[in-house]
């Protein structure tokens, strides 16, 4: 197969996708890397050309490489994950509207364009955690404890620009829960949360509880994502889901290279879901009492496969 990986500078030596990209090829594959941020697209005659059976994108949010890859989407090119599905994820407000809709526990959020405009949030939602609409990684992200803290703050949020959101701080351990979907099965792992002070705290990998497992599987449906992250808080009134990534970096997961690679091929070969039509039944929120991962599979193998997962090819 010949494949697109788009890979903008952030990712440019990071082992995802450098190391999916070398499986690929060691499997014979044709893989072409193009770089959004660093070359000229053309965007109305090699979008289109139909020289590869599918686009991979591996770019940071806000970047150039989701517009190259909803112009081969709109080409009728396959693309990975579906071009639809990332814009809606990539916003994070949008993403919040998208999953309070569909059922899925999601804290209130707020959306500001100015920051001052965060003003009018109720003083009871305090503290609250605000991040850029467009963020990645934890940049950004801060705990504001009352509204004179965010008074103090807001000169700093304006440098930054960009739209704001912001929701209810989840009292929690100071780790969340971050899942990885890849292949139809779903890993799970314990990571340092973006606002916690200790930065000594290393991801690890964690058994799934049943209840993080099936919220992780209904997000995929949801955002219709077939390579994704979720990540998880427990608080006290069971796991909310904080955010959603599109192809995150499988820290942890077991042989991930070669478990992303599969996934990838499978998806050129037959597509992926796409955005959910119509919108699936509500998920019931899951009692604290089952929300912490202490059942399901041993840490570093597959919790749960997803429902009717697809199977990648063993010899390729």
């Amino acid at each position: 197969m010949r494949l697109c990986f788009l890979v903008e500078e952030h990712y440019r030596h990071d082992g995802m996708p450098n190391e999916v990209i070398g499986q690929l090829t060691a499997w014979g594959h044709r893989v072409d890397v193009v770089r959004p941020g660093g070359s000229l697209l053309d965007m109305t005659g090699g979008v289109g050309s139909g020289a590869h059976d599918a686009w991979v994108l591996k770019t940071v949010s806000g970047g150039p490489g989701l517009v190259l890859l909803e112009a081969a989407a709109a080409a009728g090119m396959t693309t990975v994950n579906d071009a639809r599905s990332i814009r809606g994820v990539r916003d994070k407000a949008l993403a919040a509207a998208l999953g309070r809709a569909a059922g899925l526990p999601v804290p209130a959020t707020y959306a500001a364009a100015r920051p001052e405009l965060l003003r009018e949030v109720p003083a009871a939602e305090y503290p609250l955690v605000v991040k850029p609409a467009d963020g990645s990684s934890g940049r950004g992200v801060r705990l504001v404890s009352s509204p004179e803290r965010l008074e103090a703050l807001l000169p700093e949020l304006a440098a930054e620009g960009g739209m704001l959101i912001a929701q209810p701080y989840v009292p929690n351990s100071g780790s969340d829960i971050k899942v990885y979907a890849v292949g139809g099965e779903l890993f799970a792992t314990e990571r340092r949360s973006p606002l916690h002070p200790d930065p000594a705290v290393r991801e690890r990998p964690v058994p799934l509880s049943a209840g993080v497992a099936a919220i992780a599987a209904r997000v995929g449906a949801v955002y219709g994502l077939d390579l994704y992250g979720v990540d998880v808080l427990l608080g006290p009134d069971g796991p909310t889901v904080v955010d959603v990534n599109d192809f995150p970096s499988f820290r942890q997961v077991p042989d991930a290279a070669a478990r992303v690679a599969r996934a990838v091929l499978d998806l050129a070969r037959h597509g992926g879901k796409g955005p959910a039509s119509p919108p699936l039944p509500a998920l019931a929120r899951t009692a604290p009492a089952g929300a912490g991962p202490g059942t399901g599979a041993g840490a570093g193998a597959p919790a749960l496969a997803l429902p009717a997962p697809r199977t990648g090819e063993a010899a390729l």
